[in-house]
């Protein structure tokens, strides 16, 4: 008797699943490498060292997606400047892409190049603008710049398109930046990036952050804000360090419903008794 009909048809259904299954496995497979080289590009972006000088602390905090190949967008970045000032950015570019991640790279640059030409952070902001439009790509940025002096705790701050920072003193009292700012960098000619300055007072913050720390599906934007000024103004009063705040507010990301990646950046002045 010849076996045929329902038991061949099982058989060959088998075989088909298998093929199914082992071209499913190769395929999240790829699509896990291919996470893992946009994790790995953005993250090889950023800084590794971060300035030091007398009173002053900073901390970092980066977090990629949680969905698919959304990574690359948002940086960070802090550097010492010819004149002993230190220049802080972070910026976040439109996209979530290897394509993001590249032209967050060529900003980085750009700016970190440009301050070595001039550190008033509107100027610097103006000239790195000109400098991507001149590249012709479709993506731009938004970017905060802020050139500090710890010598005397001034902050000149501009932005290009950025949400606001947060800041909080020792003595309770906390908020959100209301400078002007200007348009987002690589969409307009000519732009100019008004500069507002500020003093970091002793046992202050001022916690630098993009979209993805404090707007998403389950967050408002102003609620966000209103989530990180509780924090910080905690902090400060508390005296805790900039290392521990970047870490609450990095975890508060959580509670917005993203799938964007997120940074933070934390600008700290030591009350003299905790210094080394």
């Amino acid at each position: 008797m010849s076996r045929t009909g329902p038991v061949d048809d099982g058989d060959e259904l088998l075989t088909r699943l298998g093929k199914l299954t082992a071209q499913a496995r190769a395929h999240a497979e790829e699509q896990r490498s291919r996470v893992e080289l946009a994790v790995a590009l953005q993250r090889g972006m950023l800084p590794r060292d971060l300035p030091t000088a007398p009173g002053v602390r900073l901390a970092v905090r980066y977090v990629p997606a949680y969905q698919g190949l959304n990574v690359g967008g948002d940086w960070y970045d802090a550097f010492p400047m010819a004149d002993g000032r230190i220049a802080l950015s972070i910026g976040d570019v439109q996209g979530h892409n290897v394509e993001a991640a590249a032209f967050m790279g060529q900003v980085r640059v750009g700016l970190r190049a440009l301050a070595s030409v001039t550190g008033e952070p509107g100027e610097l902001l103006a000239r790195t603008n000109d400098l991507l439009l001149s590249l012709n790509s479709p993506l731009f940025a938004t970017c905060t710049f802020m050139r500090l002096d710890p010598a005397d705790g001034v902050l000149e701050s501009a932005r290009a398109g950025h949400l606001p920072s947060v800041w909080a003193t020792a003595d309770g009292r906390s908020g959100v930046t209301e400078d002007e700012g200007g348009p987002p960098l690589g969409v307009q000619p000519g732009a100019s990036f008004p500069v507002t300055r500020y003093r970091l007072t002793t046992g202050g913050v001022f916690v630098l952050l993009t979209d993805g720390v404090v707007e998403g599906p389950s967050m408002p934007l102003d609620e966000g804000l209103e989530q990180v000024v509780r924090l910080a103004g905690i902090a400060a009063v508390a005296g805790m360090d900039a290392d521990a705040l970047a870490a609450v507010v990095i975890r508060g990301a959580e509670r917005v419903g993203h799938d964007d990646d997120a940074a933070v950046l934390v600008l700290g002045h030591d009350p003299p008794a905790t210094r080394p």
